[in-house]
């Protein structure tokens, strides 16, 4: 696993409608609850409650998520897809 101390995590949303996409910073603990139900969260269109890293309970309509991911925002020079 992969130290998260140097990193900042979040939860990319890119709605359905279009637009910017929407951040969410995310703790270490949450990070790992995410990457392991993301997949089925957005594919369901569940509605569910993300934990921000400032301890804001965040609820999100995911059948209005486009696409979802969570990506670390401390990378620098970033395209989709590539690292």
């Amino acid at each position: 696993m992969e130290d998260m101390t140097d990193k900042k995590p979040a939860l990319v949303l890119h709605l359905s409608t279009g637009g910017e996409p929407l951040l969410f910073a995310l703790d270490a603990k949450e990070t790992q609850r995410l990457e392991a139900d993301l997949t089925h969260i957005v594919k369901t269109g569940a509605v569910t409650s993300v934990q921000t890293q400032d301890s804001a309970k965040v609820t999100i309509n995911f059948s209005q998520v486009a696409v979802a991911y969570i990506d670390d925002l401390q990378r620098k020079g970033k395209v989709f897809g590539l690292h």
